[in-house]
């Protein structure tokens, strides 16, 4: 039976956990070949051993994004090895909560750099390999944080969220000539390892007491929107940004959720 990312070359950044573990096993079950890069060698390793228990194409690949010669050694390297690619998600995400007032420049570099400036590093070393194939999708992890949404103590997670939209629009412009569509996905309160802290702070319940599905979301509700952006079905869509947060930006306000 054909599979929708049949004979694909997919690259996942922060595939080690959370929704890049879950694009990853996603990806692979549909077929693709799928390089799972992540900084911790440990997690990224065990999941490319249970995507291959699984009877996938999975292999890891140590990578820092927010170095832009890393990823452009890493990406020919990917390419060279698989004759070529043909799907990027930058996935790969900083965050912390930190008031402007006492904001560390040096944290706030950091956080730029793995959220949007990687958008740019990782493009530039896909382009030419996706140029040779005829085209690919180029994929990112945004938020709600940021693009719809602000949350105190996030004004540097939020921009570089809000910056990695406006990435999406531009980049989807100028490289749709080369048959490369750009596309992402706004998650919203998704129940991953980075959760932690707010749900121990809050409590699951007060967490999606505003949620109107009443959960919080999972790795995988995020996983499957980028299968389709990945795959031939929207292989006219682009420049374009899906939510998936359960309906938590529709109501005006919280009375409405009573």
């Amino acid at each position: 039976m054909t599979k929708r990312l049949d004979n694909k070359i997919a690259f996942v950044t922060g595939g080690g956990q959370g929704i890049g573990r879950a694009i990853a096993e996603v990806f692979a079950a549909q077929g693709a070949a799928v390089v799972i890069a992540a900084r911790t060698v440990a997690q990224g390793e065990e999941v490319a051993a249970q995507v291959r228990s699984r009877g996938g194409q999975a292999s890891f690949i140590a990578l820092d994004v927010a170095d832009a010669e890393a990823v452009r050694r890493t990406v020919d390297a990917v390419a060279a090895q698989y004759g070529g690619l043909d799907i990027v998600v930058h996935n790969a995400a900083a965050f912390s909560r930190d008031p402007i007032e006492t904001m560390d420049m040096t944290t706030l570099d950091h956080l730029l750099s793995v959220n949007l400036k990687a958008c740019f590093y990782l493009s530039q070393a896909a382009l030419p390999h996706m140029k040779k194939r005829g085209g690919g999708r180029i994929l990112v992890t945004s938020s709600i944080t940021g693009p719809r949404v602000a949350m105190p103590g996030t004004a540097h997670y939020a921009a570089s969220k809000a910056g990695a939209n406006g990435f999406i629009r531009t980049a989807a412009l100028e490289l749709a000539a080369y048959g490369i569509t750009v596309n992402g996905v706004e998650p919203g309160y998704i129940d991953t390892p980075a959760m932690s802290a707010l749900k121990a702070r809050f409590g699951e319940e007060e967490l999606t007491r505003y949620i109107p599905l009443k959960r919080l979301g999972r790795p995988e509700d995020i996983a499957h929107a980028m299968l389709f952006l990945a795959s031939d079905e929207a292989a006219y869509v682009t420049g374009q940004t899906i939510v998936v947060d359960g309906g938590s930006t529709l109501p005006e306000s919280p009375v409405f959720m009573g």
